[in-house]
């Protein structure tokens, strides 16, 4: 779709202000903080990350948040990178890529379902048919970090406050010193999307803030505007 299509689209879709009933354009203009909200909304449920692949295969992500994660790489040059939630493999694929380019690097991948169909790349090991809180994914997951200086953690998975706590208090040591641990998904429960979805992971981030003080969030990860993990760039001290 052309920017041209996009603009339209917006301007006649319900998130739009020009598009309510009796509005008057110059008071439904928009602060650039309404008009970012009401952008990702529209992205968001639009579906289009659904049909957002890295070399045929799927990755649920958005271009603009992929694009960060190939600059914290280059930048970071991690060891190793934990992702927890595999789905078809399409993400963890795109890092071990970017790993290529960089010339180093390796992916653990976790995922409690197993998929044959997911591809293979000697860059990554997948850790199939355990939750990514289980003793045995994270025996597995600690085993392929073995000694590692810098180790970074992406934390997509089950999205419910409970387990994402869980995984903050699983992962977080993982984390080297100067690397991330980015959550994903933030932007659900309201924030600015699926309000109805309950508690999830901006809930548990603000509840893992509040007692480690090892981490602290970059918003400089965001300075695409559109981010499907707006307060989740977490970057250990």
């Amino acid at each position: 779709m052309s920017i041209g299509k996009a603009l339209d689209r917006f301007r006649k879709s319900p998130e739009s202000p020009k598009a309510q009933p009796g509005a008057d354009p110059a008071s439904a203009a928009q602060s650039p903080d309404e008009t970012v909200q009401s952008f990702h909304s529209m992205y968001y449920d639009s579906k289009v990350w659904r049909d957002t692949y890295w070399q045929g295969v799927e990755t649920e992500k958005t271009p603009l948040d992929l694009w960060i994660y190939q600059e914290i790489l280059f930048e970071l040059r991690p060891d190793v990178i934990v992702e927890t939630g595999t789905f078809d493999g399409g993400s963890a694929l795109y890092l071990a890529t970017m790993c290529d380019l960089v010339g180093s690097g390796k992916v653990i991948t976790v995922d409690i379902e197993t998929r044959p169909y997911r591809p293979k790349h000697p860059r990554i090991t997948y850790v199939e048919g355990h939750s990514s809180t289980s003793a045995g994914a994270v025996a597995k997951v600690r085993a392929g970090i073995g000694d590692a200086q810098k180790v970074m953690v992406i934390l997509d998975s089950d999205h419910a406050l409970s387990h994402v706590r869980e995984e903050l208090k699983v992962y977080s040591g993982m984390v080297s010193s100067a690397q991330y641990l980015i959550v994903e998904d933030t932007n659900i429960n309201g924030h600015p999307v699926q309000p109805e979805f309950g508690p999830g992971p901006m809930e548990a981030v603000d509840e893992f803030l509040r007692v480690n003080k090892d981490f602290e969030i970059d918003r400089s990860r965001e300075k695409f505007y559109l981010t499907f993990n707006p307060r989740g760039f977490l970057k250990r001290r």
